[in-house]
């Protein structure tokens, strides 16, 4: 079987991995976890976490029905280190939503139109009309850290951003739209593990592309360009909210809580939801700057 991009995954993990790096993979086995960070030794079981989610699906689709009734606007953004699993908690978020309701925008690279464009208008393009949620598979925060991080945007570019989207953001909350940013962190072993599986999996392997590649020699740089991000944009009417995602299952339940306990619907069940845990899922002051 040909492996994307000539098997660099496999070839950074044999040559240009850190030692330490390699021995976590080694020692994590099928249900650890690949990261001495991470508060739990092993995976979530299988037979809890499916009694959790399920208990919050039904909580997803009555806070859809009460968005649909009253023309509310909620936006969820999800960001996140590569492979630290934003599109399956996406799917989860969105496994029994009305998908006429319920929109996953997930943007390609701008067009050139696009490039010449103020930087937010392809996102304000995307935002929901009422009755509307909408989720966003990355977003206008790629300014802030992907683009720097490769090259893509200038100094004066990411100045501006910053200069911007403390206003932009509350101009969104003040118009009514109930906006929730979750990044997911995962350690570094986790997100090259992920990355062998997908290079390894023909029915994964359209997940993988060069920027993923090229951003395992640019962890350190990353690791700056987030740590600036939430300083700077960790806004009082748009927090960050940080999920632990090492262990995915975890992760999806506790994002999924993180959303629905800021939420005022009808027949609310705070016991179904449950509470956040505060070893997966916080402020941003939980994330690893180290």
């Amino acid at each position: 079987m040909d492996k994307p991009f000539d098997g660099a995954i496999s070839r950074f993990r044999d040559e240009e991995a850190p030692e330490e790096i390699r021995r976590m993979l080694h020692e994590a086995g099928k249900d650890g976890i690949a990261s001495p960070r991470f508060p739990y030794p092993a995976k979530w079981k299988r037979k809890e976490y499916a009694a959790a989610m399920a208990d919050l699906q039904i909580e997803l689709v009555k806070m859809q029905a009460w968005v649909k009734a009253t023309g509310q606007r909620v936006v969820v953004i999800f960001e996140g280190r590569d492979a630290a699993g934003k599109g399956g908690t996406i799917a989860r978020f969105r496994e029994n939503l009305n998908p006429r309701g319920a929109r996953v925008v997930a943007l390609s690279k701008p067009t050139e139109a696009e490039a010449g464009q103020w930087y937010f208008q392809r996102y304000v393009r995307e935002l929901p009309t009422k009755g509307e949620i909408v989720f966003f598979d990355r977003s206008w925060y790629n300014r802030a850290v992907v683009e720097p991080v490769f090259g893509f945007a200038g100094d004066d570019q990411v100045a501006r951003f910053y200069d911007q989207v403390a206003p932009f953001e509350k101009m969104l909350t003040d118009d009514g739209i109930a906006l929730f940013k979750l990044w997911i962190n995962v350690g570094r072993a986790t997100q090259l593990e992920r990355f062998l599986k997908r290079e390894n999996d023909p029915l994964k392997q359209w997940k993988l592309s060069w920027v993923d590649v090229e951003g395992l020699r640019k962890w350190d740089a990353y690791t700056r360009h987030i740590g600036t991000m939430f300083e700077r944009t960790d806004f009082d009417v748009a927090p960050w909210t940080v999920i632990r995602g090492d262990d995915k299952r975890r992760a999806r339940v506790n994002a999924i809580r993180s959303v629905l306990s800021r939420l005022d619907y009808p027949d609310k069940d705070a016991q179904a939801i449950g509470a956040l845990d505060p070893k997966i899922a916080g402020g941003s002051e939980i994330w690893p700057r180290d």
